[in-house]
């Protein structure tokens, strides 16, 4: 019997091409988007899984500021963490490590700028699960100017050599600066991991050049983790905060809000809303949006199997009358029909696994992510697979088959059969749900796209264009002749303008604690942001000045007593209007004066968040140099430039970037999400459409007598097609209805991510549905049309 339900089965597929062509495609379509979302989910919310006490590894956020908790930062104060561990013995393993450096490391003239490296606690080995290679773990970071390499980063110094004992050089980089002994070589680091390293330096490094921040409360430049045991109760644990603080932190520092949170290890990378991270975060937001997604092409493509296989009733229809009077019972008819749609979805499911294969590559290319082919066969993922293609058979196959084997044979037989209202109305109503989803999908799109266009469009409040960045990485001979080299790139024709700064907009910068002058005459306490800047910064980058002046070289206090703040930071100092602070006392990291001037807010920071205080203070400590290009042939420029910094600095390499591509790498994320929600998007409408067609085939079909009679008695095409399309534009019309308040709410809620967002205007959703429209109509009046032109004596004699 099962033999042969599968081969009327395979005949019935034989026999209609076309359907079987668009429900067995769309439907592979469908399945293939569900397995790459969910591949892509499921990557994400890997991170960090991979270590062996993942679920006993916890982190501090430092809440701090006049704001109390709405300021949250990983990034905190060293002895924290060795207080904690003294304090509590739930607190097995504290591991701290320092914000991330740039090191210029050289051997056997080999050089190259490390720019993921860390200052690492020895500790390091007894809480994470990265396997060393070489060395020992206990020992490996523990003395001072000891350096442990990832297995790639070994290769590119030492070739095959055996790196361990090596001596490697840290140059002319600050506290960088040292020979360094390989004690060790670690795997390279998982990519899903919510930080990664090239280079893991000794803490007591560190150490030897600033041992006075180890003690300090108020000074920021590390990360804490800690290990707890098995019975820790993280609640218990953080109402015993309070009282720990006013234990052990200094009561000069008490009149100054700080508090301290924790956060598990496993949502570091998707549920932190702390900023200063050591790393990458993802988007949990963003994997919602995405299953949806994956969600909605699944339905509609379930859709399209049921509308077309309860619209093939009526041909059915004769098939299942004879059968019934010659024996088969209700029972036998489900299972035949059942047994159809599970080989459709068997097929199609086949279909869809290769297409996924297929795409991978397309897919690491756009998400960043090194999907692999065995991840598609991992046992779980095709589990997975299975049950969703399963249920899919199931549930598609359900409707048509109790429908059909419900038809009474002698209504049948007699030709007195019709199609019930009941069917009709469900075929349309799927068809109008699958085209309200693809509409929201066509809006949400456009509003995706609108929004990230308008966050590279928006004037930021700085010149960010053609400016050229050079990274000298505090290099000290650098910066004992910074106004030579300054004045030196000036004599090239190319450069407009050179600045020396210690950061850039979209780059690392510090926050200072700084006392402002209030209107009552107090020194009160604040923590803006710090920007070191030369000069000529705020000129170069034209920077609009709103009160006072900034820098110049005219007043010779400005660079030991003078400070410039943003006016974000006058309205957090408690004045109203820019005029009312110049002139007033600072200060901030040992240097007393007035503040000079006010500067326009400007978007230093990404989008995402609102312009933070800021104080600018002039330093000829610094890391970058910019120098404003002008040339029509970019790449002579650079070319210029690069002979030119050769003779001024030939022991550092020429290390640059353009400001406006690396200020748009804040936005990496969010131009990934772009492009996975716009293709599948566009495959969620393609299916959608493959459906319409198939239905308005089948309409066409079924209506070849009556469109054969409107031809003999003079119908136009025009007026046939019309006929013909009618229906299925008033349903496409409805799904603009239902459509356009789900969509709206549902990216007002997304634009809420973005501190500066566009506006959603009503002509998005009309233009979503004018698209939709436009595509439903070209979808079904090409079969219209066709069936209009076919010869009325071909119609006629159609049975």
């Amino acid at each position: 019997m099962f033999k042969s339900y599968l081969k009327i089965a395979w005949r019935n597929l034989s026999k209609k091409k076309g359907y079987s062509a668009i429900n067995i495609g769309g439907l592979a379509i469908g399945m293939t988007c569900f397995l790459l979302i969910a591949m892509f989910i499921k990557n994400e919310l890997s991170y960090d899984s991979y270590h062996e006490k993942g679920d006993r590894i916890f982190r501090i956020v430092h809440h701090g500021s006049e704001n109390n908790l709405e300021d949250q930062w990983i990034w905190g104060n060293a002895p924290v963490g060795p207080a904690l561990k003294s304090d509590f013995p739930e607190v097995l393993e504290i591991v701290q490590f320092s914000g991330r450096s740039d090191v210029l490391l050289e051997y056997n003239e080999r050089s190259f700028q490390e720019s993921n490296c860390f200052y690492m606690d020895p500790t390091v080995f007894d809480v994470f699960t990265w396997p060393l290679i070489s060395g020992n773990p206990d020992t490996a970071l523990e003395a001072p100017y000891s350096i442990v390499l990832t297995e790639s980063t070994a290769k590119k110094y030492f070739g095959d050599e055996d790196p361990m004992g090596k001596a490697i050089e840290g140059v002319g980089g600050r506290a960088n600066d040292g020979v360094y002994t390989v004690t060790g070589i670690i795997k390279d680091v998982p990519s899903n991991s919510h930080f990664n390293f090239d280079v893991l330096m000794s803490m007591t490094s560190f150490y030897q050049t600033r041992p006075e921040i180890f003690d300090y409360w108020g000074y920021v430049d590390f990360y804490t983790y800690f290990l707890v045991d098995e019975n820790f109760d993280q609640q218990a644990f953080q109402a015993k905060m309070p009282a720990f603080l006013e234990r052990n932190r200094p009561k000069e520092d008490a009149k100054y809000y700080y508090d301290l949170s924790f956060e598990p290890l496993r949502e570091a990378y998707l549920q932190s809303e702390a900023a200063r991270q050591p790393g990458i975060t993802g988007s949990l937001s963003n994997l919602y949006i995405f299953a949806i997604i994956g969600l909605f092409i699944l339905i509609i493509a379930c859709i399209n199997f049921m509308n077309l296989a309860t619209a093939r009733s009526l041909e059915r229809a004769k098939e299942v009358g004879i059968r019934k009077v010659i024996g088969a019972n209700k029972k036998g008819l489900v299972y035949q029909f059942l047994g159809e749609s599970l080989t459709m979805v068997f097929l199609a499911s086949v279909l869809g696994l290769t297409l996924a294969f297929l795409c991978l590559p397309a897919m690491r290319e756009i998400t960043g992510k090194p999907f692999l082919p065995q991840e598609i066969l991992d046992g779980s993922t095709l589990f997975l697979y299975a049950a969703m293609a399963l249920f899919i058979g199931l549930l598609s196959g359900s409707y048509p088959a109790f429908v059909l084997s419900s038809f009474k044979p002698s209504s049948v037989l007699k030709g007195v059969f019709r199609t019930s209202q009941n069917g009709n109305r469900l075929r349309k109503g799927l068809v109008v749900f699958q085209f309200s989803l693809s509409i929201a999908l066509i809006a949400s799109t456009i509003i995706v796209y609108f929004q990230l266009g308008f966050m590279l469009d928006k004037n930021l409040g700085f010149d960010r264009e053609q400016q050229l960045v050079i990274d000298f990485n505090w290099d000290g001979e650098v910066l004992d002749n910074m106004e030579t080299i300054k004045s030196q790139f000036m004599e090239l024709p190319e450069v407009v303008s050179v600045a020396g700064s210690r950061t850039v907009p979209g780059s690392y910068f510090p926050a200072a604690g700084t006392n402002i002058q209030t209107k009552e005459g107090q020194m009160e306490n604040f923590g803006p942001f710090l920007y070191e800047i030369d000069f000529d910064f705020i000129p170069h980058y034209e920077i609009e000045v709103v009160a006072g002046r900034p820098y110049s070289r005219e007043f010779v206090t400005d660079s030991t007593q003078a400070l410039v703040v943003n006016e974000a930071a006058v309205k957090s100092f408690g004045y109203s209007n820019p005029e009312e602070i110049i002139g007033k006392r600072f200060e901030q990291w040992g240097r007393e004066g007035t503040i000079i001037g006010v500067v326009k807010d400007f978007n230093y920071l990404s989008l995402h968040q609102k312009v933070a205080p800021l104080t600018l203070r002039y330093s000829q400590y610094g890391k970058y140099l910019s120098l404003k290009v002008k040339s029509d042939n970019i790449q002579s420029a650079i070319s210029n430039i690069e002979t030119k910094w050769e003779e001024l600095a030939p022991h550092r390499p020429f290390l640059y970037s353009f400001l406006d591509q690396s200020f748009n790498q804040q936005y990496e994320a969010d131009f990934k999400f772009k492009n996975l929600f716009t293709i599948f998007s566009f495959l969620a409408i393609l299916i959608a459409c493959l459906g319409l067609l198939g239905l308005a085939t089948y309409s066409a079909v079924q209506r070849t007598k009556e469109i054969g009679v409107r031809k003999v008695l003079g119908a136009e095409v025009s007026s046939i097609a019309l006929l013909l399309s009618k229906d299925f534009l008033k349903l496409v019309l409805l799904a603009i209805l239902i459509a356009t308040p789900f969509s709206w709410y549902a990216m007002n809620k997304w634009l809420n991510d973005y501190a500066y967002q566009i506006d959603i205007q009503w002509w998005i959703f009309a233009l979503s549905g004018g698209i939709a429209l436009a595509i439903a109509l070209a979808t079904v009046s090409f079969q219209a049309i066709k069936a209009a032109r076919a010869n009325p004596v071909k119609s006629l004699r159609t049975e």
